[in-house]
């Protein structure tokens, strides 16, 4: 785990004491101690899993509509890839199947989780009249899709959580980090809180907390300092919170976190445990809200319906984990709601918002 955020930006010392003074009941993100002993348990999301891949799965067409859509996931990834992938994949065509008349053809190909798969894949669903891709989920298999994408003028809507593969045609449909964290100190700002600490792990994800963290406490006016009593301070958290392990940690309860309204998550598992007769993984509303999205770009939106310009749309579009729109540098932005950790699991204290603002 990383130290406090950079102790040179703390105040000066004609004003330390009164930062100090609001650090009283102040937000940390991340923690340490016993709290980083839960923390650490995470695996950086930015990767994927060891183990044996399985065989390449042959490519398949799903749906009888005008309109062609690649889909590329890691089916046969290794470990937790390619579970996670047909979880993905079956969600997909839960989405199609739950469209009223969609007119979408989904081109599913399996990338094997490389970056070689994703261009072999990528080719051959551009080669079969795919107007739109979707995937591939890893970062590093971003960059051979939109390689190719991008000379054919086809736009990518990936699945990574890694910003820094986002843009020139390239949007991301993902849990991202800086969503989370715009969203909590926001929140906290709005209690009043305005001197702020953190915590992160010393990872790619940890390096994306911790700028995104400064830049929001700046906008709000906060001020970051150096080191905190995790007795007087309130926890704050990433998505990452949303998970069994935490709401076990006593060291952790009555953290706030920025994550998705729980409900529409509990609505599409239970659709998709009567589909399939299991439980989905969390990132199967994902492509689920893409192909969802996409069949309605394809109704309404005429020959502009994967166009830059109607992908950016700044009033968003709803999805299964509420409101979320895409900006023009590839990343997007989700209407979050703040949760509390209990030992009973996330209890809402604040709801998604039901529009962006301006």
């Amino acid at each position: 785990m990383k130290g406090p955020l950079d102790p040179k930006i703390q105040p000066p010392a004609a004003t330390r004491r009164t930062a100090i003074g609001l650090i009283l009941g102040a937000p940390l993100l991340g923690a340490c101690s016993s709290v980083q002993q839960t923390l650490s348990q995470f695996s950086n999301p930015f990767s994927s899993s060891e183990g044996p891949a399985g065989p390449p799965q042959e490519g398949v067409a799903v749906g009888t509509g005008q309109f062609k859509v690649g889909l590329i996931l890691p089916l046969s990834g290794a470990g937790n890839a390619g579970v996670a992938a047909q979880s993905m994949k079956n969600a997909a065509e839960m989405a199609l199947a739950e469209f009223q008349n969609p007119n979408i053809q989904l081109l599913i190909k399996d990338d094997g989780a490389t970056p070689q798969g994703a261009g072999q894949s990528t080719q051959q669903a551009l080669s079969e009249g795919a107007e739109i891709i979707l995937g591939p989920l890893f970062a590093l298999s971003v960059p051979a899709t939109a390689q190719l994408a991008r000379t054919r003028g086809v736009s990518v809507i990936a699945f990574s959580t890694d910003s820094s593969v986002a843009g020139r045609g390239v949007y991301l449909l993902s849990f991202l980090p800086e969503s989370d964290i715009n969203r909590i100190v926001d929140y906290a700002a709005g209690t009043g809180k305005r001197s702020f600490a953190a915590l992160v792990p010393d990872n790619a994800y940890g390096n994306v907390v911790e700028a995104a963290f400064k830049q929001a406490v700046g906008r709000k006016s906060g001020r970051v300092v150096a080191g905190a009593n995790l007795r007087n301070i309130q926890l704050l958290g990433t998505g990452l919170w949303d998970n069994p392990r935490v709401f076990a940690s006593p060291s952790l309860q009555g953290g706030l976190y920025a994550a998705p309204d729980p409900s529409g998550f509990r609505s599409f598992s239970g659709r998709y445990r009567t589909r399939f007769g299991g439980e989905p993984v969390r990132t199967a509303t994902l492509t689920y809200d893409a192909v969802a999205l996409v069949a309605a770009l394809a109704r309404t939106q005429g020959a502009q319906r994967f166009a830059p310009e109607t992908l950016t749309n700044p009033s968003g579009f709803a999805g299964i984990d509420g409101l979320f729109r895409f900006r023009s540098d590839g990343t997007n932005e989700r209407g979050l709601a703040v949760m509390k950790v209990t030992s009973g699991g996330g209890t809402l204290v604040a709801g998604s918002p039901k529009s962006f603002g301006a």
